[in-house]
């Protein structure tokens, strides 16, 4: 009973459903509009990324893993950045805005890197270093403008909108490839050009929180540690550590799955696609199912389905069932955690550090990423994909009992987690 009540905000009878979608802010949508369109730009490359690097530069298992863990958690500390600054000026959209220029220009920085395996990873930690900057803020402004109530449906919406993009993305970029005759340069130009536009979208449709622009410096360093002493955020966070120390890079399932079933380099960017599809559909019901029964339950479900993606890619099923169940799997397992987590968050940090407490959190997981990525690289490396599949899949289903462990709490609930009488 506690655990399903962890996060799930209290609301009248039957408030949730019949006014939850109506509630959402023309801000998320917005929102959602300029992340659909961001990535788009961003999955166009990412599609072709994994293959580019292993296929075409041989890089080994372990290099490929250092380079996508740089890719996704090398910039934890421009997450703080951002996230302080963006609380700390009450700028959050100006904040967010430059992380998305930042990335939308390093998209032309790999037109100069050539096949030099340093220099792209330079250019991907710089579009990291944008991502590192605007998430939190931009995860803050959603929470801000939206009721508690409904913040698992305002997360859902907007991963819906940012997964549309995934879909599109790979599917742009093959047709971009077709046409330019196999030539990468085409690629990362359209690319720019599209990331450009969603900083377009942002700059005219995005509105700061209007009750969040106090006097500047009202948020001195000593609220950002306060944070950590924090209850929620004491377990929250290694809760969130956990868990992505046990979540292997996107590329490595595409990489692990094309080998297993041997598929033509040319199927390869659709991996992608599937898993976006599948995560496109379920992120709005998925959010407001957490609403309506708790955020931790539908968080560990979604690993849950992680567990049964990393077995399925050595088990007994074969062909295109295999392709579909672990893409649709992977899929449900990105709509159940993503945005449901940020939303877990929201409830538990107060709206003057609510980007800081967002980026702490987002921080963590990037880091444990990190390591992850390079320790299963190193796992396959050392003992083969098989081995190193299975492993991550125990180490998944310790984090999910580790991480009840952490967030059931039977006393002195948060306003966020009220406590109902057992009778």
């Amino acid at each position: 009973m506690y655990l399903a009540m962890i996060g799930r905000p209290k609301t009248g009878a039957g408030e949730g459903g019949r006014r939850g979608w109506a509630a959402l802010s023309g801000n998320v949508l917005a929102l959602g509009t300029v992340s659909l369109v961001t990535d788009i730009s961003a999955e166009m490359v990412a599609a072709v990324l994994p293959l580019y690097l292993v296929v075409g530069l041989h890089l080994s298992p372990l290099a490929y893993g250092v380079l996508d863990g740089v890719h996704t958690g090398a910039t934890a500390l421009l997450r703080l950045v951002g996230g302080y600054v963006a609380d700390r000026t009450r700028r959050r959209k100006t904040v967010a805005g430059l992380g998305y220029g930042l990335s939308a220009a390093a998209k032309l920085g790999l037109l100069a890197a050539g096949s030099s395996a340093s220099a792209i990873g330079l250019v991907i930690t710089v579009d990291r270093a944008g991502k590192g900057l605007r998430t939190a803020p931009r995860d803050a402004l959603i929470t801000l403008c939206t009721p508690p109530s409904d913040l698992g449906r305002a997360f859902g919406v907007h991963r819906a909108m940012d997964s549309m993009g995934a879909f599109a993305g790979p599917l742009v970029a093959l047709a971009v490839l077709a046409a330019a005759g196999g030539a990468f340069a085409p690629v990362f130009v359209t690319s720019f050009c599209v990331a450009a536009m969603g900083v377009l979208i942002l700059v005219l449709f995005v509105r700061d929180h209007a009750g969040a622009r106090p006097p500047q410096g009202t948020v001195p360093p000593r609220a950002v540690v306060g944070l950590l002493r924090d209850s929620g955020v004491r377990r929250l966070l290694p809760a969130a550590c956990l868990l992505g120390l046990t979540t292997v890079g996107d590329g490595f399932v595409y990489l692990l799955l094309q080998r297993r079933e041997d598929l033509a380099l040319a199927w390869f960017p659709l991996l992608a696609v599937g898993t976006s599809l599948a995560y496109l559909l379920l992120a709005a019901p998925l959010g407001a199912l957490a609403d309506r029964v708790g955020r931790v339950p539908v968080m560990l479900g979604g690993y849950g389905a992680l567990v049964v993606v990393y077995l399925l890619l050595f088990g007994p099923l074969s062909g295109w069932p295999l392709i579909v169940l672990v893409l649709g799997l992977y899929g449900a397992f990105y709509a159940a955690t993503d945005g449901v987590l940020m939303a877990l968050t929201g409830t538990l940090v107060p709206e003057g550090t609510r980007t800081t407490g967002i980026a702490i959190v987002q921080s963590g997981q990037a880091v444990a990423y990190l390591g992850s990525s390079v320790l299963f690289g190193l796992a396959w490396q050392l003992w083969g994909p098989e081995t190193a599949s299975r492993l991550a899949a125990l180490a998944v289903v310790v984090a999910i009992g580790a991480t009840a462990l952490l967030l059931i709490r039977r006393n002195h609930p948060t306003p966020a987690e009220p406590v109902e009488n057992p009778s």
